[in-house]
């Protein structure tokens, strides 16, 4: 407990540069910023992640940053391109929707699912826990029982068919 109570002060003292490197990370948005932090916080200080001390403890924190921004901003990105909303806060106002854009999210996520369903189900597994579920490579790997290795080559394979045929399907 004592080590948990040194590790959550020393993040603290860490808090004002750690913070600035989230806003880099999140292209100067704030509240991403925060929020990137803020899971970063929750996953050291619930001891999600574990520092092994083999880099200084800020090195290793601005990584962990730095991986949950990466992912954040990897899910924004396929949530964008399906036309999938992200969920809106009660207190913003909500864009009403364009008629195109619904037609165009649907046409999107039905061409996506198609192409989906024609890889191999490792790869779709794979790319399933990465972009849908926010997973590493490696931690889909435990989720699939393979090896980091096996699940690179599905992902990296999954990825050029799925471009492959998503790009056979475009009109």
């Amino acid at each position: 407990m004592a080590m948990h109570a040194d590790l959550a002060t020393q993040v603290a003292e860490l808090h004002p540069q750690c913070f600035a490197w989230a806003m880099t990370c999140c292209d100067h948005r704030t509240e991403d910023a925060e929020d990137v932090l803020h899971d970063t916080y929750v996953a050291v200080l619930d001891n999600k992640l574990r520092y092994d001390g083999r880099s200084s403890l800020r090195t290793w924190l601005f990584g962990v940053i730095r991986h949950k921004a990466r992912a954040r901003l990897r899910g924004e990105r396929l949530r964008a391109w399906l036309g999938i909303r992200n969920v809106v806060r009660i207190d913003a106002p909500s864009p009403a929707p364009m008629p195109d854009d619904d037609a165009i999210a649907a046409e999107r996520r039905e061409r996506t699912r198609s192409a989906l369903e024609r890889l191999s189900s490792r790869q779709r597994e794979v790319l399933l826990l990465v972009f849908y579920h926010d997973l590493t490579v490696e931690e889909a790997s435990v989720v699939m029982r393979v090896t980091v290795g096996s699940a690179r080559t599905h992902y990296a394979r999954g990825k050029e068919r799925m471009a492959r045929l998503l790009q056979e399907v475009r009109p």
